[in-house]
């Protein structure tokens, strides 16, 4: 397996590093409390620090009406 080098001009630290790894893993769906645990907290308030929304986030969320829509289009 080859080296790879990149030029990174942002002072990056390991905590901003755990960071985007907690919010990659809520964007992707997995459960709040799963993460909770894998980082190792204690209290679930800590890991809602972790949270913010994005707007892939918010581009996933349905209606009920658009689900009810979708899956009459389906079914047709």
């Amino acid at each position: 397996m080859d080296v790879v080098k990149i030029e990174i001009n942002k002072k990056v630290t390991p905590h901003m590093l755990r960071h985007s790894f907690a919010t990659h893993l809520l964007e992707h769906g997995v459960d709040l409390r799963y993460i909770q645990t894998f980082l190792g907290h204690v209290s679930s308030t800590t890991t809602e620090i972790y949270t913010h929304v994005s707007k892939r986030s918010l581009a996933n969320i349905k209606s009920p009406l658009d689900q009810i829509t979708e899956y009459k289009q389906l079914n047709n």
